[in-house]
């Protein structure tokens, strides 16, 4: 499993219907879960309006995520894969 952070912004058509936002939610989460996605969504102030933290299998299954959250046009994202202290500190270790 793989750690993820994906950073997002309403488009004009996701802020319009912002009151739908809970819906949506439920929905993306359930088909996350389907592809073995798990995390919170969670609503933040300042330069993105929506913040993932969670876990996959593969970067496949997030890509996958994120074109179907492209299609659906209520948000804009930007996807950062993150590596923990020890995984980190195997990367390192491996440099020449």
């Amino acid at each position: 499993m793989g750690k993820y952070i994906i950073l997002c912004n309403w488009t004009e058509q996701g802020i319009k219907d912002v009151k739908g936002f809970s819906d949506r939610m439920k929905a993306a989460k359930g088909a996350m879960s389907q592809m073995g996605i798990t995390g919170e969504i969670y609503m933040t102030m300042g330069s993105y309006d929506l913040v993932f933290i969670g876990d996959a299998p593969n970067d496949k299954a997030v890509t996958k995520m994120l074109l179907m959250l492209g299609q659906a046009g209520n948000v804009r994202s930007t996807t950062l894969k993150a590596f923990n202290q020890a995984e980190a500190a195997e990367i390192i270790a491996s440099l020449p």
